[in-house]
């Protein structure tokens, strides 16, 4: 038994000294209506890490989100990346996500858009394939907000269809 505790015990040392990739692949996209300003806010974060994975595949290049020196093609390519794999129709219409920018926080990055001139939403239809390419146990979770009301649904990959009604 003793022995047993001593090996268990030097698979822990070995596998905390690994360096390995973080267990979970997930995307959190906050979708709010704002009636007010008659715009949707849109912030979606992504681990850092598995972002610039995606962006090296679509740049050919490596990608460092840290770097302030390349913000400004670094926001290019998420631009273009996330308007890709996460389009959105608002009472059936196709509606263009508009970037606004990125932080960097911790080991995750907020990358944040909107659509204009929404003055009212009854549902939101989604595709969001965030990152189902590099990563087949990738989850993106979604939450939207209208009218003060919350719903919320997770995608697991390769499903990337959701609808939110109101």
């Amino acid at each position: 038994m003793a022995a047993w505790f001593a090996a268990v015990g030097l698979a822990l040392i070995l596998a905390s000294a690994a360096p390995a990739a973080h267990p979970l692949y997930i995307t959190v996209t906050e979708i709010k209506h704002n009636p007010k300003d008659k715009i949707l806010e849109i912030s979606c974060k992504v681990f850092t890490n598995d972002l610039e994975t995606v962006l090296e595949k679509l740049a050919k290049a490596k990608v460092d989100l840290s770097s302030e020196k390349d913000k400004a093609a670094n926001d290019r390519l998420i631009d273009e990346y996330i308007e890709k794999h996460l389009r959105l129709k608002v009472d059936g219409k196709p509606v263009g996500l508009h970037y606004v920018g990125s932080e960097k926080e911790a080991d995750g990055t907020w990358c944040y858009f909107q659509v204009n001139d929404v003055p009212a939403v009854k549902r939101i239809d989604a595709v969001n394939d965030l990152l189902y390419e590099s990563f087949s146990q990738q989850i993106n979770i979604m939450h939207v907000t209208v009218g003060g009301e919350r719903k919320s649904t997770r995608l697991d990959c390769p499903e990337a269809n959701a609808s939110f009604q109101f």
